[in-house]
């Protein structure tokens, strides 16, 4: 068995392989790596175009787009290794990128899941939306980053350069232990695509795993490369998809309480798409809660499982507060300006 398995899940994104695959291979050839990609049912040349240029790269087609969560499950069935790195097509790494990570796994057997330092592609001295230094949740489930509360993104000036403890590490590029993936039930592929990484990271915290940000890997990420972040369907998969992680995840004594106050913050951002004319993503926002509510069958059936394998809850890991309140009214627009952090 190899010990690390480099997945890059495509669709459609052929100039992004151009311009990142080759640095990909150039930065990870010293380790005893396999490097795959895994294409989602491409329309644009992407998997002859692969297969015409790095004859050592495993190529793995699917016929259809399964999304990322499925697409990912897929490949991941088909690659044995000690190690997994999901690697976005839109990711530049760079030098001696893996070994901090790598490292840092070896050394810590209970860690499921690592992210290194995500930066801008185009702002390279700011973090990037997706990951930063590292993600968190607050008690109602939006997430935030070292280096990002919402549309925020801090300058890079080495303020979260320390190995930390997140609650969840950025599908992006996020290294997971084959062990935990697999023991943990993999990614949900009913998510489709967005914050299935956060609902898998839960899931390895109440099994006892620890997911860690390593600050001395870094990487730049365009971001947006298959969804526009102003995508109105990027705005219903991260509503309804919130939704589903809450349910899911939540303890019994939290669920409701927690579930009506959340409603009542979606009206308020519905409204709020509404009075600044964005009214495809106030349409999504209803979508999302439409289709949750539709879905809650399903979704009881994945809660119980939850609640059948036992609960370690990482309360030191979720803001006991509102990120809402803190960014708009308290006016906390960095990490380490907020009154508390989750530790």
């Amino acid at each position: 068995m190899i010990n690390t398995a480099i997945v890059i899940l495509n669709w459609n994104g052929l100039s992004f392989l151009k311009l990142f695959l080759p640095q990909v291979i150039e930065y990870s050839s010293d380790h005893d790596t396999l490097i795959c990609v895994a294409d989602n049912g491409s329309n644009d040349g992407s998997t002859e175009w692969v297969a015409e240029n790095f004859s050592g790269v495993k190529l793995i087609r699917f016929e259809k787009n399964h999304g990322f969560a499925g697409g990912y499950n897929l490949a991941l069935q088909q690659t044995e290794a000690r190690y997994f790195v999901l690697l976005n097509s839109d990711v530049q790494v760079t030098q001696g990128w893996l070994n901090p990570m790598l490292d840092y796994m070896d050394a810590n057997p209970d860690v499921a899941s690592c992210q290194p330092k995500i930066l801008s592609f185009d702002r390279r001295d700011h973090f990037e939306y997706a990951g930063a230094a590292g993600g968190f949740i607050d008690k109602y489930g939006f997430t935030f980053c070292r280096g990002r509360i919402f549309e925020k993104m801090e300058k890079d000036t080495g303020q979260y350069d320390t190995i930390s403890d997140i609650f969840w590490s950025s599908g992006a590029c996020m290294m997971v232990r084959a062990e935990a993936f697999t023991g943990c039930g993999g990614l949900d592929a009913d998510f489709f695509a967005h914050m299935e990484e956060i609902d898998l990271c839960w899931r390895f915290h109440n099994a006892g795993h620890r997911v860690v940000s390593i600050p001395g890997s870094v990487v730049y990420h365009v971001g947006g490369g298959t969804l526009s972040y102003s995508s109105s369907f990027k705005t219903y998969l991260n509503f309804r998809n919130n939704l589903y992680i809450l349910y899911k995840n939540l303890p019994e004594k939290q669920l409701h309480k927690i579930l009506f106050r959340r409603r009542l913050m979606d009206g308020l951002a519905l409204i709020r798409f509404v009075l600044k004319g964005q009214f495809r993503n106030a349409i999504s926002v209803g979508r999302a809660h439409r289709d949750y509510y539709s879905g809650l069958g399903k979704l009881r059936e994945k809660r119980n499982q939850t609640l059948n394998q036992g609960k370690v809850q990482n309360d030191d890991l979720i803001l006991n507060k509102s990120i809402v309140f803190e960014f708009y009214i308290r006016g906390c627009k960095t990490f380490s300006s907020l009154s508390t952090k989750p530790t």
